[in-house]
């Protein structure tokens, strides 16, 4: 009784371990006000830069990042100095970043951060990060990728898109197509009115196919993340030992409900 008991216990701790895991799924996160503009009252963006898990909206401490601009008709502006230090309610530090648009075009707003220690899981997380933003009715070359050494290439328009659409895209690292590769999607659950019935719910985990492609439908309105995990060839240095570094190409999108 006393080893059944044990066994038990130990596939308990297993299963709430995996379980733990999976609902603390990390997110590179740009999120502005909103994902359209289409008039000058619109034009007057606020965007959140942040590190966390989107679902039980809790914030990881991010630094100042090493790389923030947005990129317009295939040139780069970068936006690092205009970042502006936020404090989430639990204290860990997040940016924002206030942001007026005068020229028509397509807005690809990104971010590359400083490798993040994740303590729990002994590896440096590191998560560029993108999202798209269309102005003054311009949306050509959402198709095209930014250059960021993990990334997902959108194969379905990032924007425009009902509850209930397929988005699709491609997981490239240095170039090159990944197959066989994890995404994880995670709602942004702003308000947080939805409800996990078990703590796996909160991420939806996918694998590319044999070209680096995958495809995933949105349940319900509001903002949603997919995260392209790759692991680097070579990891870092912590406290003296080489540990892994986890990239993550992110890309973020917003759906709407058909009335």
């Amino acid at each position: 009784m006393v080893k059944y008991i044990a066994k038990l216990l130990l596939f308990i701790f297993i299963c709430w371990g995996l379980a733990a895991q999976q609902a603390y799924s990390h997110f590179g996160i740009i999120k502005p006000d909103q994902e359209i503009v289409s008039s000058k009252e619109q034009a007057n963006l606020h965007l959140i830069i942040a590190f966390g898990h989107p679902f039980e909206q809790v914030f990881m401490d991010m630094e100042k990042p090493l790389r923030f601009g947005v990129m317009r008709a295939g040139r780069e502006f970068g936006l690092l100095d205009s970042l502006k230090p936020m404090e989430a309610p639990n204290g860990a530090h997040f940016w924002a970043l206030d942001y007026q648009i005068k020229r028509p075009g397509l807005y690809w707003f990104f971010t590359e951060p400083k490798p993040y220690w994740e303590e729990a899981e002994s590896i440096y997380i590191q998560h560029f990060t993108k999202v798209a933003i269309p102005a003054f009715g311009i949306e050509a070359g959402w198709e095209k990728p930014l250059g960021l050494p993990v990334e997902i290439i959108p194969s379905v328009r990032p924007f425009g898109l009902w509850t209930g659409n397929t988005f699709c895209g491609q997981v490239v690292y240095k170039g090159k197509a990944v197959p066989n590769s994890m995404v994880e999607v995670e709602y942004f659950n702003e308000e947080r009115k939805v409800v996990a019935p078990f703590p796996i719910y909160t991420s939806q985990s996918l694998l590319t196919d044999d070209n680096g492609r995958f495809c995933y439908s949105m349940p319900k309105a509001g903002w949603w993340g997919f995260a392209a995990l790759v692991e680097a060839e070579k990891g870092l240095e912590h406290n003296g030992k080489r540990v892994g570094l986890e990239l993550g190409g992110v890309i973020w999108i917003k759906v709407r409900d058909m009335k």
